[in-house]
C-alpha cells in the first residue's frame, strides 16, 4: 500500500471512529477513537479463533505496512511536542523548575530500576523468562510519561495551573532523559559492551544537552525570521519549516530531536508570540498548530488501537501486564512524593498535588513505539504486550477517571 493511501485510509478512519464517538458515546475524542478501534480490532481477533477470517488479514497487512516505532519517534512526535510547547507559559514552567527537573530526571531514573527489577521477581513466577538487563529495557520504556497522552488529558480537566504545567513541564521533557536511559541499557544488553559513567555522561551530553542547545538555537533563527515578515500564511509556513526541517536534522546530527522540539516550541510560543506577531498571525498560528495536534492526536490513538492485532494472545502476559500496573503506580507514587516532600519545606503545593501527579502521569505511544524498536525476538514481543497491557489502562482508565481525582482534591 502506498503512503497516501495508507495515510487517506488512517484519516478517514479516524474521523469515521471520531464521529460515531461524538455522535453516540461521548468519551473524550482520542480515547473515544482509541476504544472503538480496540474494540473492532479485538473483535475481528476473537472472529478469527472461530475460524471467521472477517477482515483480520486485511487489517494485520495494514499493521505489516506501518512503522509505528518510526511513525511516531520519527514522524508525529515533532509536530505533537512543538504544539503541546507552543502554549506552556515559559515563566510559569521557570517557577516550578525544580520540582520538574526532579521529576524529569529522578523519576524516570527510580521508576527504570524500580520497575525492571520488579518485572524480574515477577515474571518467573509467571512461567515467563526474560533475562534483567530486558526487564531494564521494559522499566526505562515504561518510565517517561506520554507529553501526547498527557496534554490531551489534561485539557479536560480542571487542574489548577501550576499543577498542569508540572505535569505538562514533566511530561514534555522526560523523553529526553528516558531516551539517554533506553540506549544506555539497550547498548549493553544488546551489543554486550559495558557501560561506563564517561559513556553515559557523553550520551546524554550529546542526545539531551544538544538537543536543548540546538532546539534554542533554531527556535531563536526562526524567531528573527517571524520577526521580520508580517505575513500569515508566510509565518505559519515558517513554523511548519521549523518542526519538519529541524527535527529532520537532529536525527541527523544524532541528538535529541524531541527535546529540541519542546524547547524550539516554547521560544516561540512565548519571546515569539509576544514580539514577533501580530493579532492576526497569533490566531491563525494557533488555530493552524491546534488542528494538527487534533489530527494526528486521532491518528495516534488510532494507530494505538490497531495495536492490539499485534499483540500475544496469552493469558500469562496478559496476567503479567496486569500485575506490572500496581507496581508502575507504586513507582511512580515513590518518584513524584519524595521531590514533593523535600520541596515542601520551600514553596507551596497545590491540595492533593502528589496524587494527581501519580494519577495523572499517563504512559502512551512513546512507551509502545520504544518496545517496536527492539530487535525481532521472544523478549521484544512479552515487552510488546506487557508494555501495551500498561498504556491501555493508563489511558484508558486514568485518563477517564482523572478529572474526578481533581475533584476529589479541588
Amino acid at each position: 500500500m502506498s503512503l497516501l493511501d495508507l495515510s487517506a485510509l488512517l484519516l478517514t478512519l479516524a474521523a469515521l471512529f471520531g464521529y460515531l464517538n461524538h455522535r453516540f458515546i461521548g468519551l473524550p475524542t482520542t480515547i473515544g477513537i482509541m476504544v472503538i478501534t480496540m474494540v473492532i480490532s479485538l473483535t475481528m481477533v476473537l472472529l478469527g479463533k472461530l475460524g471467521l477470517h472477517l477482515g483480520a488479514d486485511a487489517a494485520a497487512a495494514l499493521l505489516a505496512d506501518i512503522d509505528f516505532d518510526d511513525a511516531l519517534m520519527h514522524g508525529m512526535l515533532s509536530f505533537l511536542l512543538f504544539a503541546g510547547a507552543l502554549h506552556v507559559d515559559i515563566a510559569e514552567l521557570a517557577r516550578h523548575r525544580l520540582i520538574i527537573a526532579a521529576l524529569a530526571t529522578g523519576s524516570v531514573v527510580f521508576t527504570t530500576f524500580a520497575v525492571g527489577t520488579a518485572s524480574w521477581l515477577l515474571l518467573p513466577l509467571l512461567g515467563l523468562s526474560l533475562d534483567y538487563g530486558y526487564c531494564l529495557l521494559f522499566g526505562a520504556l515504561i518510565a517517561p510519561t506520554d507529553p501526547v497522552a498527557v496534554l490531551a488529558i489534561m485539557r479536560t480537566t480542571n487542574v489548577s495551573k501550576s499543577l498542569r504545567t508540572k505535569v505538562a513541564g514533566e511530561s514534555l521533557f522526560n523523553d529526553g532523559v528516558a531516551v539517554v536511559v533506553f540506549l544506555v541499557i539497550a547498548q549493553s544488553v544488546l551489543s554486550g559492551e559495558a557501560v561506563t559513567v564517561t559513556g553515559v555522561v557523553k550520551l546524554f551530553a550529546i542526545e539531551a544537552i544538544g538537543g536543548v542547545v540546538y532546539g534554542f538555537l533554531i527556535g531563536w533563527f526562526c524567531f528573527h525570521l517571524l520577526k521580520s515578515v508580517d505575513n500569515y500564511q508566510i509565518e505559519v509556513l515558517l513554523t511548519l519549516a521549523l518542526v519538519m526541517g529541524g527535527y529532520s536534522l537532529a536525527s541527523y546530527l544524532h541528538i535529541s530531536g524531541p527535546l529540541a522540539m519542546v524547547v524550539a516550541g516554547l521560544y516561540i510560543g512565548n519571546r515569539g508570540r509576544r514580539d514577533a506577531m501580530s493579532d492576526r498571525t497569533r490566531e491563525h498560528l494557533d488555530n493552524f498548530w491546534e488542528l494538527i495536534d487534533e489530527i494526528l492526536n486521532s491518528v495516534l490513538f488510532l494507530l494505538i488501537g490497531l495495536e492490539v492485532l499485534a499483540v500475544a494472545a496469552d493469558l500469562h502476559v496478559l496476567a503479567a501486564g496486569l500485575l506490572i500496573i500496581p507496581m508502575v503506580l507504586l513507582a511512580r507514587f515513590v518518584s513524584v512524593g519524595v521531590p514533593v516532600l523535600v520541596l515542601k519545606r520551600f514553596r507551596e503545593f497545590s491540595p492533593g498535588a502528589v496524587r494527581v501527579l501519580t494519577w495523572g502521569g499517563l504512559r502512551g505511544g512513546i512507551s509502545v513505539a520504544m518496545a517496536l524498536s527492539l530487535p525481532l525476538g521472544e523478549a521484544r514481543d512479552l515487552l510488546v504486550s506487557i508494555a501495551y497491557v500498561v498504556v491501555v489502562f493508563s489511558i484508558v482508565v486514568q485518563g477517564l477517571t482523572i478529572r474526578k481525582v481533581v475533584a476529589s482534591v479541588s
